[in-house]
Order: C-alpha cells, then sequence, then structure tokens
C-alpha cells in the first residue's frame, strides 16, 4: 500500500508562545482538524518550518507534540492551489 501525501500549509502556536509555520501532511485526513481529533499520534510533523514570523530562524523538519499547541490555523486553499496542491472539492452545500 501506498503512502498518500495531502500536504497542506498551517500555523502553530505553542503553549509557549512560540508560532510555527510549515507544511504538514493530512494523509488520509480531509481537514487539519482531523489531524487534531482523529488521529491517535501524540505529535504532528511540520515541514518547511520558519518560526516567529522568520525571526527565530528556519529548520527543515519540526515535531511538536499535540499537547503544547494552542491553536492551529490552515493556510487559505486559494494559496495552496497556486503553489500547486490539490484543489478541495465544495459540491452543493
Amino acid at each position: 500500500m501506498r503512502y498518500k501525501t495531502n500536504p497542506r500549509g498551517v500555523t502553530i502556536r505553542t503553549v509557549d508562545g512560540f508560532t510555527f509555520s510549515g507544511t504538514i501532511n493530512l494523509g488520509v485526513n480531509e481537514r487539519l482538524s482531523d489531524i487534531f481529533t482523529k488521529e491517535k499520534k501524540p505529535f504532528i510533523v511540520l515541514c518547511d518550518v520558519t518560526f516567529d514570523g522568520g525571526k527565530g530562524g528556519t529548520g527543515k523538519v519540526l515535531f511538536i507534540n499535540k499537547r503544547h499547541i494552542v491553536w492551529a490555523e490552515p493556510e487559505e486553499q486559494a494559496q495552496q492551489d497556486e503553489e500547486g496542491g490539490e484543489k478541495a472539492g465544495h459540491e452543493g452545500k
């Protein structure tokens, strides 16, 4: 079985006040919130990370314990589409 990649941009704030921006792989999940509500794994993996608006430096990969996350905000879907991400289908709601 192949591993599904479904990258999405995200900004995360932790309990110690740091703000991280990067890319998270949603995998088989449809929404960012599914990572926090459906996944049992205690850590998320954030790729292409910058933190504190670039002032804190950059890194390739960061593992963050979900218990230390205050909030997470997905990037706008239009921005994802411009970068070559998949379009999310929104059918008749």
